[in-house]
């Protein structure tokens, strides 16, 4: 006899769907975005495909599960009367997908009385899919997913971000001239929730940025916790840190990141 899903495996189950098809949505629209508006800068650009794609994802995620409260990057929050809830970013990498690279991913993590308890990532160019359920590991491409065992901060390939607030990059310049010089490399892919899902899987050993909203971390700190990294999220400090590591070089990759 097959045993039924847990709540949180079957949350899984409907995000990596969804996200699948948000992702070939996404795909199929490739080197033709077209800028539909502004945000908090003139340089936080959405385009016309981040609104269909939140617009898809919507409509799949009710169609499934009926009931459901969405927190999503371009639309309102719509409330609903389940305690199911989903934190939707319908393309993270907008401005890599406004230039054509190959670095952007759709992200769904699902929540059951505000917890997020499970969520997937999908990269839409290469088309490899990150999940993690709560308690039950990460997967890639269905695979156990395993964070970093890396324990030399300087041999570690680190991943970071940058604000769109001219200031927040000022403090983030210092911080980059301490841990650069501390790490074997450092990487600015554009996407923070595949940038988190490779801390998962090890293909980073660390990743860290500020500034970050709820949308363009859930699914992928799920997954890089679920795959065994350390990680810490803006409402346990005070400095808005998003900051996933493998074990062996969290402690010391988040001695360098306070602008002190």
């Amino acid at each position: 006899m097959t045993t039924p899903p847990t709540p949180a495996q079957f949350l899984e189950l409907v995000a990596i769907d969804v996200a699948v098809l948000a992702a070939d949505f996404v795909r199929s629209a490739s080197g033709a975005a077209t800028t539909a508006a502004v945000k908090s800068s003139p340089t936080d650009v959405v385009t016309h495909t981040d609104f269909g794609s939140e617009q898809l994802i919507r409509s799949e995620l009710m169609a499934r599960c009926p009931g459901s409260t969405i927190v999503g990057e371009e639309f309102d929050e719509s409330v609903g009367a389940s305690n199911v809830g989903w934190i939707v970013d319908p393309i993270d990498g907008t401005v890599n997908f406004l230039y054509d690279l190959p670095v952007v991913a759709i992200s769904i993590a699902a929540t059951i009385d505000g917890q997020v308890v499970a969520g997937a990532v999908v990269d839409v160019h290469r088309g490899d899919t990150y999940s993690a359920a709560q308690g039950l590991g990460a997967r890639h491409n269905g695979a156990t997913a395993i964070a970093s065992t890396a324990t030399d901060l300087s041999q570690a390939l680190v991943g970071t971000g940058f604000s769109y607030d001219t200031r927040t990059r000022a403090s983030e310049a210092r911080i980059l001239n301490r841990v650069l010089p501390a790490c074997r490399d450092i990487r600015c892919m554009g996407s923070a929730a595949l940038s988190l899902c490779w801390v998962g899987c090890g293909r980073l050993d660390g990743f860290y940025e500020r500034d970050l909203k709820i949308y363009d971390y859930a699914a992928g700190a799920l997954i890089a916790i679920e795959g065994g990294a350390t990680t810490e999220l803006p409402a346990a400090n005070v400095t808005d840190l998003t900051i996933a590591a493998g074990p062996g070089t969290f402690t010391s990759l988040r001695a360098l990141v306070d602008d002190v």
